[in-house]
């Protein structure tokens, strides 16, 4: 159909003159359209039928139909139905009523049936956001995304009563869909006698009981952020969803859309409107809305049964755990252990849910603490391509309504409404942050909540609610001189509060250690990699390819949760008691707090690694084989972070300390203010006391409160007892 200048009208009833064959062709489709919804069967089961049926039953008209089945029916159809939607959806409604009529009404031929609504899916290619153009203006388009804001519903009238105010003449007018308005008749239109008196202008105005309205609300899609090109904004579009669609998806799912490219002019400010006259905004009028996961079953992926069995038989090789390990990032050498860890990041422990609607997270959140040019973030860039689900920001550059929330303002409706940040995104997923420390205090706080408890609690702008955020945190930093300090203690060196790193179930300290024989390894390897793309000989080509890794975390995570055999619970609980005992020792003799805490949740965060480890091979149980390798992890993490340090500070530099400390007692009352050089000058030379020692006091004073440190550190004041 070009764009004729004359008004498109549709015959919804059979023509008296079959001759015309302009009036006789909608009725032939949508005849052809009934007769397909009516005789399309696979294996004897009439689809569309049966759907038909019980829909209507439960009093819900609509009906959901792949393309495919139309093309293998009647290809000039579905060709028709791709080009011309507009015109060819209507005709589709009416023959799907029609169909309801035939199949669940055949006696009763006055019944009235409500407008049915047609859905339509497909597997056909895809279109990014970025690439429609004018010219799929009008067809029908296929797009995947993530939702980012959904409005409220409104209810859009389908058809107006309007009512003369002079005359009392009334009649039923139809609006179209989408956002396109419409505007009530200036004159009235009443056949008039030649002595009837004309009725003013404007004289129409609505009776709303008896309109009919449907449910509408309006969509804000943006591209994943996983298919944005490298420094270009992700781009979005609106969508608006009526009826059956509205309500399906909320913020932060990932969907593909199917519907109508169609523009409307945007209403609004003057100045627009007079600037350009044939400027139009695109929006997209959704016939079909199909969440890509599934939230509950993290990462809906569909198998085929030879990949089932493939992953079954990766599942049982013996050293599956070495492999998906040396997997993980294969360019980089040596961390043995991180990559160990990264594996069961990605594959996460059993979520519990107990009886009393508490949860317990089964997402394994790991740091990375260390010096410069040890590969951290190249580590993260590997997280981020291979996790099903990932979304990847650099601490510096990301705020805390980035992070978890943001409340914004519709331009049209001026109602506020949530975007989620980059937690909600990549809900049922994992979050790499990179530069960790360099983030602000205030934005690291409001992560806190989203580690443990899995969920962001908003209250802004009187918006109060609570979004998921079930991820999992894989952040990089450095400590605070930028290089790992051996002659201070994990207190110094470390800048985060106990309550963030209570949070992490594993802790790397990743040291940029000076030996020959591993420094001439790595430069063996980086030249290897420079020059022929491959590493030394040891890491040869990654056995299991990135795409195949993807698959794989999805399909264990989507079947597998194990749980703790009697056995196994057994040896973890007599093992926390003793690496507790293990921690209270060392603060002892160290005389001040762990800065890594062991709490109750590196009781749970053990726990979480074993069943990550049983998950990683598919078995059901979590057996002592697996407990001992979680053990072996977190002390090669977690408990090698907090005893660091311990080798330099023997018995005699802690007893040289405590002695130091005393004098400083006594040698500065309450109030009195001393230079450093002058404290150094009577301590080291006059004393004997080595400096290493005065350091030492000084920063357990400082920590404790007893000592100010004043002027750039170059004099201290005694503030307290």
């Amino acid at each position: 159909m070009a764009d004729r200048q004359s008004t498109y009208t549709v015959s919804v009833f059979p023509s008296d003159a079959d001759g015309d064959r302009q009036d006789a062709a909608p009725t032939r489709i949508q005849k052809a359209l009934a007769e397909f919804v009516m005789d399309f069967h696979l294996d004897n089961v009439f689809i569309y039928r049966d759907q038909i049926r019980e829909n209507v039953l439960i009093k819900q008209y609509y009906c959901d139909i792949d393309i495919a089945h139309l093309i293998s029916y009647d290809e000039e159809l579905a060709h028709k139905l791709t080009q011309e939607p507009a015109e060819m959806i209507p005709l589709f409604e009416a023959a799907l009523k029609t169909c309801t009529q035939r199949i669940v009404y055949p006696s009763q031929r006055n019944i009235k049936l409500p407008e049915h609504q047609l859905l339509l899916h497909s597997s056909a290619s895809e279109l990014s956001i970025r690439d429609l153009t004018a010219a799929q203006v009008s067809r029908l388009v296929r797009i995947p995304g993530i939702i980012i804001g959904a409005s409220t519903l409104s209810s859009k009238s389908t058809t107006l009563a309007i009512r003369c105010r002079n005359c009392q003449h009334e009649e039923v007018i139809s609006v179209g869909g989408g956002f396109s308005g419409i505007s009530l008749p200036r004159t009235c239109s009443r056949p008039r006698g030649p002595n009837d008196d004309k009725c003013p202008l404007d004289p129409y105005y609505v009776m709303h009981e008896r309109c009919n309205f449907i449910d509408q609300q309006v969509l804000k899609m943006q591209e994943a952020p996983d298919q944005v090109p490298v420094g270009e904004l992700p781009r979005h579009i609106m969508i608006s969803a009526d009826r059956y669609l509205a309500n399906r998806v909320v913020p932060g799912t990932r969907c593909t859309v199917m519907g109508i490219y169609s523009i409307y002019q945007q209403k609004g400010n003057k100045r627009s409107q007079n600037a350009a006259v044939a400027i139009r905004n695109p929006y997209i009028r959704a016939v079909g809305i199909h969440a890509d996961v599934d939230h509950t079953a993290k990462g809906n992926m569909t198998f085929t049964e030879e990949e089932e069995q493939e992953f079954l038989e990766m599942s049982r090789r013996p050293d599956i755990y070495e492999v998906f390990a040396n997997c993980i990032a294969p360019s980089i050498y040596g961390n043995k252990d991180i990559k160990k860890a990264i594996a069961c990041l990605l594959m996460g422990g059993s979520k519990k849910i107990l009886p009393d609607g508490m949860k317990l997270r089964g997402d394994i959140n790991v740091l990375l603490l260390g010096d410069p040019g040890t590969a951290k973030s190249q580590l993260l860039k590997f997280v981020e391509k291979v996790a099903p689900i990932a979304v990847y920001t650099s601490g510096k550059g990301s705020s805390a309504a980035g992070l978890t929330a943001s409340v914004q303002r519709d331009h049209n409706t001026r109602e506020f409404y949530l975007e989620g940040g980059a937690m909600v995104l990549a809900d049922g997923g994992v979050v790499c942050i990179d530069e960790f420390d360099k983030m602000r205090d205030e934005d690291r706080v409001a992560i806190h909540e989203a580690m443990e408890q899995q969920t962001i609690s908003i209250a802004k702008a009187g918006i109060t609610t609570i979004l998921n955020s079930r991820t999992s945190v894989l952040a990089a930093a450095n400590p605070i001189f930028g290089r790992y300090d051996d002659m201070k203690t994990p207190g110094e060196n470390i800048d985060f509060q106990t309550t963030i790193l209570s949070r992490f179930d594993m802790i790397f300290i990743v040291r940029d250690e000076h030996d020959r024989g591993r420094d001439e390894r790595i430069a063996k390897h980086v030249m290897g990699l420079a020059m022929g793309g491959r590493g030394t000989e040891e890491v040869v080509q990654a056995e299991i390819p990135i795409e195949k890794m993807k698959r794989y975390i999805s399909y264990c995570r989507q079947k597998c949760a194990p749980r703790l055999s009697p056995e196994a619970a057994e040896k973890l609980s007599s093992h926390f008691v003793s690496i507790r005992r293990q921690v209270h020792a060392s603060e002892m003799n160290a005389n001040q707090r762990s800065s890594i805490p062991i709490t109750v949740r590196q009781l749970e965060a053990i726990i979480r690694i074993t069943e990550s480890l049983a998950k990683l091979s598919l078995s059901p149980v979590a057996d002592e084989s697996h407990v001992d390798e979680a053990i072996r992890l977190f002390l090669a993490s977690t408990m090698d972070a907090v005893t660091q340090g311990e080798g330099q500070a023997s018995k005699e530099l802690m007893d040289e300390v405590n002695k130091v400390e005393e004098e400083l007692r006594r040698r500065m009352p309450i109030g009195w203010q001393v230079n450093l050089s002058t404290l150094k000058r009577e301590m080291c030379d006059g004393k004997g006391y080595s400096e290493q020692a005065l350091g030492r006091a000084l920063h357990v004073m400082a920590a404790r409160e007893t000592i100010q440190w004043r002027h750039g550190q170059s004099a201290i004041y005694r503030s307290n007892i």
